[in-house]
């Protein structure tokens, strides 16, 4: 029941959305609809611990082996949780934000919602497929139509990348099926081929998988799409992409590719890591030359999910608690970043370092939220960032190959540079000389504090209690383990 709750209930408010013409309505009822959607899914977590009412198996496609089967595990709680919390900052944060014909704009956003939640509790592939291409189709129109000048042409991009990767996995899902041995799409099916499946198939069906998810993350060299994407967009909508959507391609990996192909994933980890983590290197090195705010969060995002991408290749459980937990504050932590570019584009009409500069003089406030935001961003310690990185720098290290050392060095390269970039743009746009761009700039309004202040707040209580995540993930990380068979990746066994 809770988990047909969370895909009907953004579902059916989207719907509704289209049909409601005045702005504050709209604005009130989408904001509603998350709080809704909220509360059910904490629900789920701490009041209902039947399963029964977590999962829910109806019929579908039968006549295709399909069914509609969804089910609230522990990945699924924590990235169900992560997006309910994102949209009502989103809501809150962009309260003041006018847009044309706004009923359209957040029927949308509510219909990408139910398309997100469909695809975090997909346990049939088929269904994970319908739901993958459900979250592409509103974000298409909503990038669009309320994007920037460039906005045709980068949303064209956009599209065709992630709907060339969707057919990719959409093939690898119809091959599978047909050797199940109850010809269905179910997840337990699929999971059964493990060890049915010969090492060609698993090599060449890895690569379908992996490029549909490696596009979603996005990971080198399949980025290419997102930094403008990102800048584009409208960022309501960028905030959904880069805190939620590329949760997609991590659950992808997590659920779906590593488990069913787990030999194929063990041919090519020592392609993928290294891919993984020039992607790190090479978007941390670009931030350090941009001048645009919104182009460094989003090359950001490009390096902390690649971080996120080695650290599940490592295949131990601590690399795989740490990328849960990491999933989390890396959403939490983005989502704020995004907030305050959003909030000084409204005021300045542009995010240029070098139209900017001394906004903590004009907006303290605004520079302390940025500023607690910013080392969450670098993983500092007590806040949420810290643990995270932790753990996975701990499981990448565990790595039973010859290159495990280089691979934490580069790794931790990374996460240097990172700090470089951040700190410089916390320098370049709160301190120093006050730039006449923002001689007339207004501190953060109400329902900005309060949006920000949230993040802020899971950022301290995560960072001095990340506990409370890794209560939630233990038993699934050793499922994962479990489900792979495979404790390390063996340099014996993949011929390096």
């Amino acid at each position: 029941m809770i988990a047909v709750l969370l895909i009907l209930i953004p579902l059916v408010t989207g719907l509704a959305t289209f049909f409601i013409r005045n702005d504050k309505s709209v604005k009130v009822w989408s904001l509603f609809a998350s709080i809704i959607t909220l509360a059910v899914s904490l629900s789920g977590i701490w009041l209902v611990k039947d399963a029964k009412y977590l999962e829910h198996q109806g019929a579908w496609l039968q006549i295709l082996g399909s069914s509609f089967s969804i089910k609230l595990d522990a990945m699924g709680q924590l990235l169900c949780l992560l997006t309910a919390i994102g949209y009502f900052l989103i809501f809150t944060a962009t309260w003041k934000n006018v847009y044309s014909k706004s009923y359209n704009f957040y029927g949308l956003m509510l219909l990408t919602l139910s398309g997100l939640m469909g695809v975090y509790l997909a346990m049939d592939a088929l269904l994970l497929y319908f739901f993958w291409e459900l979250t592409l189709i509103p974000v298409y129109f909503l990038c669009s139509q309320w994007g920037g000048e460039r906005r045709i042409a980068v949303t064209f991009k956009f599209f065709v990348y992630t709907f060339l990767g969707s057919i990719l996995m959409l093939v690898g899902i119809l091959y599978l099926q047909s050797k199940t041995a109850d010809h269905s799409f179910s997840i337990k099916s699929f999971y059964a081929l493990q060890t049915t499946l010969g090492k060609g198939d698993q090599s060449w069906l890895f690569w379908l998988f992996f490029i549909a998810f490696a596009v979603k993350m996005p990971i080198f060299p399949f980025h290419t799409w997102q930094p403008d994407t990102y800048q584009q967009s409208p960022t309501s909508t960028t905030m959904v992409l880069s805190g939620l959507m590329v949760k997609m391609g991590l659950l992808g990996l997590i659920r779906w590719l590593v488990p069913v192909l787990s030999i194929g994933s063990e041919m090519w980890s020592y392609t993928v890591i290294p891919l993984a983590l020039i992607g790190l290197i090479y978007a941390s090195l670009i931030a350090l030359r941009l001048n645009d705010m919104k182009l460094i969060i989003a090359y950001s995002s490009i390096a902390h999910v690649a971080l996120m991408c080695v650290a599940v290749f490592a295949s131990n459980e601590i690399a795989m608690q740490g990328v849960l937990l990491q999933m989390f504050n890396h959403g939490i932590n983005i989502i704020g970043m995004w907030m305050v570019a959003d909030m000084i584009e409204k005021r300045t009409g542009t995010t240029k370092f070098s139209e900017l500069g001394g906004l903590a003089q004009k907006a303290p406030t605004m520079a302390i939220f940025f500023v607690i935001i910013s080392l969450a961003n670098i993983a500092l310690p007590l806040t949420n960032g810290f643990a995270g990185e932790f753990l996975m720098f701990t499981g990448i290290m565990k790595i039973h190959s010859p290159f495990y050392l280089w691979f934490t060095v580069a790794a931790c390269t990374g996460v240097v540079l990172g700090a470089a970039y951040t700190l410089r743009m916390v320098r370049k746009i709160f301190y120093g000389e006050l730039s006449t761009t923002v001689s007339n700039f207004d501190d953060v309004s109400l329902n900005e504090k309060l949006a920000l202040g949230l993040v802020v707040l899971l950022i301290l209580v995560l960072g001095i209690y990340p506990q409370a995540i890794l209560n939630m993930t233990e038993s699934f990380s050793k499922e994962f383990i479990e489900k792979i068979n495979i404790i390390q990746f063996l340099p014996s066994k993949t011929g390096i």
